[in-house]
């Protein structure tokens, strides 16, 4: 199993985008794929913002504004999740409206992590640093998961704290 930090992260930005092709797909079970989402993308910015993200801020290559706006990004991408979640029908006009919200967040959110943090600690920081990094990160992603991280109480739990971030 792959430990490199950035790995990682790229391997639940890819699940991310398949995640969101099935929540497009009518035909399949889109309360299920939204709550593998909800999880898995909570999980994966809390573990981003405990491990990650001030272990790079150390860096001095790796660019602390961009390490700074990937977090308010993670509480849009918070805000835009519970909109979604709050719709209780997945066949209305109004989901698909929110989804799109959702994806075009976490999208444009993804493509600057990578194109930037990622990036700046694949050339910036050691490999065993970024191994050890991957390490914490997956502890504190299956800690997030294991408290259920991906429940409507605890999203709204958290878009409510990380609302303040949002410019």
């Amino acid at each position: 199993m792959a430990t490199d930090v950035v790995e990682l992260i790229l391997a639940d930005h890819r699940k991310f985008e398949e995640l969101f092709r099935e929540l497009r797909d009518r035909s399949t079970d889109r309360a299920a794929r939204l709550g593998e989402l909800a999880a898995l993308l909570v999980a994966h910015a809390e573990a981003e913002e405990a491990e990650v993200y001030p272990a790079l801020k150390r860096y001095r290559k790796v660019d602390d504004d961009e390490v700074d706006h990937g977090a308010e990004e993670h509480a849009e991408g918070h805000q835009a999740l519970l909109a979604l979640m709050e719709v209780k029908d997945p066949e209305t006009e109004e989901w698909e409206s929110k989804l799109e919200e959702l994806v075009e967040n976490l999208n444009h959110h993804v493509d600057e992590e990578e194109r930037t943090i990622l990036n700046d600690a694949r050339e910036q920081v050691a490999d065993d640093r970024r191994a050890e990094l991957g390490r914490a990160f997956l502890e504190a992603r299956q800690a997030a998961l294991d408290e259920d991280c991906g429940d409507l109480e605890y999203v709204r739990r958290i878009a409510k704290a990380t609302a303040d971030r949002i410019d």
